[in-house]
């Protein structure tokens, strides 16, 4: 998923990304000629300090290499000090905010990308332009535009995917299909390449005594991706990019629109999704699927590592099933971007360390952990649902079947998307109110907005 000001990237360019440039293992990475004076990169030479970072790498895989390549850095630059704050992506959203106002700010954060978080952090002039840092370090080199885009801003946060870099992403992620291989095979399914197929293999579950499809939306923001999987089946791509960028113009009300709400409403109806789902939270479902409780699970690939570790040769990885579009589409990009805060005392200590991150050595340990690389992808040496899912990176971005997080659209709609799908799934809002409180939002931005 990607924004030019103009439009989408297109395949070519997002597929750049998988044979962008590699620059030597351990190396600093910088482009001494286009260095600007006032970057220094030199860590040793900064003397002893201490650097906070807040990320949300707090899953089994995310954790192992987030705390590696800490441990890396430290080895490598004695004077330099780790004070790593780990929260989950919810609790780090909710507190996010007051930490960079406070007098003693983190240095580095992972921001969400979307309007409601990024977008408002640069208006507010609370994050630091990572440009002198991607001309020092030569980053653009290794991010393609595409990837890049996804953490730029004009620097009064109205124009999204054009403008300043303001952050790194260490990986890429795609919301897909997790399957349980020995429960397909139990029940005579094969895996699903069609909308068709795919609700049919949801019948016969169903039939079985078989939970269809695991889903825990207490957290309200698994709701994104869920609802975001099944408008994939109905709504162009390009119609989904619109509306995810919030470029004015665009629709909720569309009867393809309607389509994907009232077929999630129907789902809901026909028990394809765990039981009370909306009272499930997010990690207790992944969880139970990973113990073998239900048949497919719409989620992202940056559960590979825990799942694959429970599930070991039963977990399969598919893209979405082609719906009535007759193309592939999937909601992805890039996991959360690493970004430096205007208040950081050390950024250039911080930008040093956001490369090391990002490095191509650091891509290698991030896939040696078992998630998805977002630069320097490749599927040779990898077995499993591993390979399905870099093969499924690969297909996706080489197809330009990447769609975006429908709450990038405006600074409120995360809150609002979030609340109607919980919703539209507990059956208190009907697909067209659904569709019609989010159209209302949307024009109401879109018309203000101007960038």
């Amino acid at each position: 998923m990607t924004s030019r000001r103009t439009g989408w990237a297109g395949a070519a360019t997002v597929a750049a990304l998988l044979f962008a440039s590699a620059c030597a293992p351990g190396s600093d990475n910088k482009k001494d000629s286009d260095e600007p004076s006032s970057v220094k990169t030199d860590v040793a030479k900064m003397g002893k300090l201490t650097l906070t970072v807040w990320d949300q790498e707090v899953r089994g895989g995310q954790a192992e290499q987030i705390a590696a390549l800490n441990k890396q850095f430290e080895d490598k630059y004695p004077n330099v000090t780790i004070k790593r704050v780990s929260r989950s992506f919810d609790d780090l959203r909710k507190t996010l905010r007051l930490a960079i106002t406070d007098d003693k700010a983190p240095d580095v954060v992972q921001a969400n990308n979307g309007r409601s978080d990024m977008g408002q952090f640069v208006k507010a002039g609370l994050l630091r332009s990572l440009e002198p840092y991607n001309k020092a370090y030569g980053w653009s080199d290794r991010y393609p535009e595409s990837v890049r885009a996804l953490a730029s801003y004009t620097e009064d946060g109205k124009t999204f995917g054009a403008g300043n870099l303001y952050g790194l992403p260490q990986a890429g992620e795609l919301v897909g299909l997790w399957y349980n291989k020995a429960k397909l095979s139990k029940h005579g399914i094969e895996v699903p390449t069609t909308l068709t197929d795919f609700e049919a293999a949801l019948a016969k579950a169903k039939q079985a005594g078989e939970t269809p499809i695991q889903f825990g939306n207490l957290d309200a923001w698994p709701g994104i991706h869920t609802y975001g999987f099944v408008q994939n089946q109905f709504v162009a791509r390009d119609d989904i990019r619109n509306l995810g960028f919030g470029r004015k113009g665009a629709s909720w009300t569309s009867a393809e629109n309607e389509k994907a709400a009232t077929t999630f409403a129907d789902w809901v109806k026909k028990g394809y999704f765990t039981k009370d789902f909306n009272g499930l939270g997010y990690d207790p479902a992944w969880q139970d699927f990973a113990k073998g409780k239900g048949v497919f699970l719409p989620a992202g690939t940056w559960l590979l590592a825990d799942l694959q570790k429970a599930l070991g040769n039963d977990l399969g990885f598919a893209l979405p099933p082609v719906g009535e579009t007759g193309k592939q589409a999937v909601t992805g990009g890039t996991g959360l971007p690493f970004a430096i805060t205007e208040a950081s005392k050390h950024a250039d200590a911080a930008g040093a360390y956001i490369n090391f991150i990002t490095s191509p050595e650091a891509m290698k340990l991030i896939a040696k952990a078992g998630n998805l690389p977002v630069t320097d992808v490749d599927s040779a040496g990898t077995t499993g649902a591993q390979k399905e899912v870099f093969d499924a990176w690969t297909k996706a971005t080489e197809d330009d079947a990447l769609v975006p997080y429908l709450d990038y659209a405006t600074p409120n709609f995360y809150d609002l998307l979030t609340a109607q799908v919980q919703k539209l799934g507990s059956g208190s809002e009907e697909p067209k109110s659904f569709l019609d409180n989010l159209e209302k939002e949307y024009t109401s931005f879109t018309a203000s907005n101007g960038g």
